[in-house]
Formats: structure tokens, sequence, C-alpha cells
């Protein structure tokens, strides 16, 4: 009788990952390209999402989270990645701009003071486990403020990392409002930026 080698458990999986993100960050990895995209600068500068309370999911080492600080937002930033925050926290130090840098998880957003105007996402979910999802866009959309918008990048499904359209539109179901997506492609690989706003879940159960 053969012996089948053991699986890795999700624990174990969520710390090589960690681990590696981590020491990926002694470098500079090829997400960091220190520029703010245009995706952003349009809503944030074209008064769609005007300044408030924003968080930065999986903001890496700040480069989003110190734009946003620098247009008037109070801003939050959470990564898993220890060492990403430490730069972040340096960066901003540098940019003279004050941001609050955690190290934790973007499926417990409990460190928020309370809700957010803006949540924004360049890349964090499209990495996650496929069963760390669902308590992510959980914790997204308990955070967003009725009214309040989330701005999503992701990657279709590149065989080890990606989340196609579909799956984005069922995490979030009735949680959010889709206001628009654009798909168009990274690497050769489909890529899309989601605009969602939040909504008021009291008024949705009266009726």
């Amino acid at each position: 009788m053969s012996v089948q080698p053991r699986r890795p458990t999700r624990f174990w999986q969520r710390w090589r990952k960690l681990l590696r993100f981590n020491l990926m960050y002694l470098r500079q990895p090829p997400w960091d390209t220190g520029v703010t995209p245009p995706e952003v600068i349009e809503v944030v500068e074209g008064g769609v999402i005007p300044p408030g309370r924003a968080v930065d999911l999986g903001c890496g080492t700040g480069t989003n989270a110190i734009y946003l600080a620098r247009r008037g937002f109070t801003v939050y930033g959470v990564d898993s990645a220890l060492i990403a925050i430490l730069k972040a926290r340096r960066k901003a130090r540098r940019a003279g701009v004050h941001v609050h840098f955690h190290v934790g998880a973007v499926t417990r957003l409990d460190f928020l003071p309370g809700p957010v105007d803006f949540a924004l996402d360049i890349g964090c979910l499209h990495g996650l486990l496929a069963e760390d999802r669902p308590a992510y866009a959980a914790a997204v959309a308990n955070a967003l403020r009725a009214g309040g918008h989330y701005l999503l990048y992701a990657w279709g499904w590149r065989g080890w990392a990606g989340i196609e359209p579909e799956e984005v539109k069922h995490l979030f179901g009735d949680r959010m409002q889709m206001v628009w997506m654009r798909t168009g492609e990274e690497g050769g690989a489909p890529a899309t930026w989601y605009l969602m706003r939040g909504v008021d879940h009291s008024e949705m159960t009266a009726h």
C-alpha cells in the first residue's frame, strides 16, 4: 500500500506565502512600481471620491497610501508583510505625511476606528487563498460606509493567482453596487479594474 504525501495545511500555506512576500520585500518586488495608477488618480482628482477616511488593502510599501494622504485623506494602510510596512512608514516620514500603517490580515479590519469612505485594493484580493476571499469581502463591505467607494484591481486567473470577474461579482453580491468595470491586460493576461459603491444594508433589509 503506497503512502500518499501529505498536502500542506492551509495554515502552513498561509505562513509560506507570508514568508515569501516578506523575503521579496527585502528587495523590490515587481508589483512595487512606486507609481500610483491613473485609475486611482482619475477617481480621486476627478472628484468621484472626495477626501475622507481611506484604507489601502495590501498597501505594500505605501505608494498609494502616501498619494491619498497628500490629497487630504486620513489613510490607514494594512499589509501582512512586516518588511513592507516598515518600508512604508519610512517612505511616509520622508514624504512628510502621516499614514496609519498596520501589520495584519486584510480579512480583519477591526483596527479601523470607524467606517471608511474609500477602500483601495491594487492586487491584493487576487493573491488570497480561495477560502479566505469571503472573509475579505465581508470585512471590506462592513468597513465601507453606505455611499463609500471600493476600487479594486485584480488579475484574471493565471494558474497560481487571479480571480475572475464572475467570482468578484459573486463575492460582493448585494454587499456593493457595481459602478463600472474596465478589463484590459497586464503581462499579456486579462486584468480588471472594478469601482463599487457601498450600500445601505438596513434599507435593503427593510425592502
